[in-house]
């Protein structure tokens, strides 16, 4: 193309029939749109731009000439020069940016900062205060409690600091468990780059503080964004790596186990998935540890059917994890309404999966009205899998009927 036929295609499409016109109708637009009675683009220069070497022109004209024709100069045929960045993707870049620090201001203050005396009643303070945050979680959903957990963990790093001794191990104690709790807020909210930040957060304060318990903990809270991830080689390798030290609590253990058996079940493996999981279970009764942190497998009824369940669901075994998802449905409370919402969804998956897609439709209705409750992520992505086993059925009734059931959860997207 020995000139530039692009530009001159698109001032014709917008009725500007000559170079003179062009350079007119831009001068003006610029002006408005930039409010600046200076700008300007000469006749001279459009009859350029149309020639065989268009040159660049400066970002401001760059921004009027995509406002006035609709496209970025290097799709009006300008030379687009080295470095050039749109400046629309410099604001995605700016709010990438300012999500990214959103995301780690809390765990990232810089230092040193003002010491301060630390009462070691304080480790007492902040432990008290973490069953009552996932008490809340589970009736809340991850969004409302983002915002007031990393501001705690940020006062804890900021005592840490200045603490000494054993007041010190206990913060750091205390911090990695806040850190492994906004790592799995996040993870629930389906942010996986946030949750692996602050799942290496957990890491980083469980080896400063020496604790291998915790150590193990983090390695855990890891291999479940693995699992997410569908990375069922490294959910193994990580819970291997906790399983090795034969100091840990049994507790550790069991949440190792059964996290190891998602990873098998990633790697399409039942019979390690039930070898796992049945020897948590000989494991559980043994756990009475007073840690504060990791008691769902004390807290959570039906903890390790619930493993298996999900993994026979991630199986194809429609059936066997339709029977373990009634078991484990009848046990678990109502004021338990996330995790309920989310068993519930793998119940329906389940179900369409053993060939009862009616099932799988009544099911679903509750659990749309609790994943726009709670705006669980994970909830979603169970929905998601619901409606790609129900793909068969998608121009029959029961299809239809699904549709409209998730119709509230799909128009929140």
């Amino acid at each position: 193309m020995s000139r530039n036929d692009a530009l001159r295609a698109a001032r014709l499409r917008v009725g500007w029939r000559s170079a003179e016109a062009a350079a007119g109708a831009l001068t003006a637009h610029g002006q408005r749109l930039l409010d600046d009675r200076h700008f300007a683009v000469s006749p001279r220069t459009w009859r350029r731009w149309e020639g065989p070497r268009p040159g660049w022109p400066s970002d401001e004209t760059a921004l009027v000439l995509h406002d006035a024709l609709g496209r970025w100069p290097e799709d009006l045929g300008f030379t687009t020069p080295p470095g050039w960045i749109r400046p629309e993707h410099h604001e995605e870049t700016t709010v990438q940016q300012q999500s990214l620090l959103a995301v780690t201001a809390p765990a990232l203050v810089p230092g040193p900062l003002a010491p301060q005396q630390v009462d070691p009643a304080l480790v007492d303070y902040f432990q008290a205060q973490l069953e009552g945050h996932y008490r809340a979680d589970m009736l809340l959903g991850p969004h409302d409690l983002i915002g007031t957990l990393g501001p705690q963990y940020q006062l804890i790093d900021k005592l840490t600091r200045s603490a000494t001794g054993d007041t010190r191990r206990g913060l750091l104690r205390v911090g990695a468990a806040y850190a492994a709790l906004v790592g799995w807020l996040y993870q629930d909210a389906g942010d996986l780059s946030a949750a692996t930040f602050w799942r290496g957060i957990t890491q980083e304060i469980a080896l400063r503080a020496r604790d291998p318990h915790l150590i193990g903990y983090a390695m855990v809270n890891s291999a479940q964004v693995r699992t997410d991830l569908g990375d069922g080689a490294s959910v193994i390798d990580l819970c291997e790596a906790a399983l090795d030290d034969d100091k840990v609590v049994p507790k550790i253990r069991v949440m190792a186990m059964q996290q190891q058996a998602h990873g098998a079940s990633l790697l399409r493996d039942r019979a390690a998935v039930d070898r796992l999981i049945d020897a948590a279970d000989q494991l559980l009764p043994r756990v009475d540890d007073d840690l504060p942190w990791g008691n769902a497998c004390r807290r959570t009824p039906g903890y390790l059917e619930v493993q298996r369940a999900t993994c026979y669901g991630r199986l194809g075994l429609g059936t066997e994890a339709s029977a373990l998802w009634q078991q484990v449905l009848a046990v678990v409370p109502a004021t338990a309404r996330r995790d309920r919402g989310v068993y519930m969804a793998r119940h329906a998956t389940a179900a369409a999966t053993a060939r009862e897609p009616e099932q799988a439709v009544e099911i679903a209705r509750e659990v749309a009205t609790i994943a726009v409750e709670t705006g669980s992520a994970r909830m979603r992505r169970e929905l998601e899998a619901l409606e790609r086993v129900m793909r068969p059925w998608h121009d029959a009734p029961v299809g239809r009927d699904l549709a409209e059931a998730l119709a509230p959860v799909t128009e929140g997207t």
